[in-house]
């Protein structure tokens, strides 16, 4: 197990530095640090949440939305971050540069991954595809973007969508399931 665990820290070692050497673009810089700054705190996916609470329509995918991102930060960042304790990778990998400085807390999972994926796939899952594809792309760029500022192993943002996602849609399954099977219901009766 220990040699699987090397290993695969190596190759995510070796990822962060060929994304580094080879896909960071001193143009670009300041508008991925801006952009992952995003998903600091969740701030789009609270705002994005609040935003669907307002109209009755999209109530119940705000309801699910806050309540994944609240299972994310509990299952996240209150314990698996505790529990794994990985330190960053800019600390480890040699001659890899954090484009934001130190940051806080241990490295998995991502918690930008985790509440993005935990919000978008409640989003998905609870509005039109017009809505939900937007919001999934929109967390996949936010991970990407802990990539390439250099502050997240590769493991850590997968580690943090698939959890993200799994929280979005148990949520979904307990709390918009439900109203998604009446609403069905409610559309075949009346084209009968």
């Amino acid at each position: 197990m220990d040699t699987i665990l090397h290993t695969l820290s190596q190759l995510d070692g070796q990822t962060l530095l060929f994304i580094q050497d080879h896909l960071r673009f001193e143009e670009l810089n300041p508008f991925m640090i801006r952009f992952t700054n995003l998903g600091e705190f969740g701030l789009i996916w609270i705002i994005i949440t609040v935003l669907l609470l307002i109209p009755k329509k999209s109530r119940r995918a705000g309801i699910c939305s806050a309540l994944a991102l609240v299972a994310s930060l509990c299952v996240t960042n209150f314990f698996l971050k505790n529990y794994v304790a990985r330190v960053r990778p800019y600390e480890v990998v040699e001659g890899l540069t954090s484009l934001l400085g130190p940051v806080g807390e241990w490295s998995f999972p991502s918690g930008h991954a985790s509440s993005g994926f935990a919000a978008a796939a409640a989003i998905y899952k609870s509005r039109p595809k017009r809505v939900g594809v937007p919001c999934i792309i929109l967390a996949a760029l936010l991970a990407w973007s802990r990539l390439y500022v250099g502050v997240h192993y590769p493991s850590d943002v997968i580690g943090g969508a698939i959890i993200g996602a799994l929280l979005g849609l148990i949520v979904f399954w307990i709390f918009g399931e439900r109203e998604y099977k009446r609403k069905a219901q409610r559309a075949r009766r009346r084209r009968r």
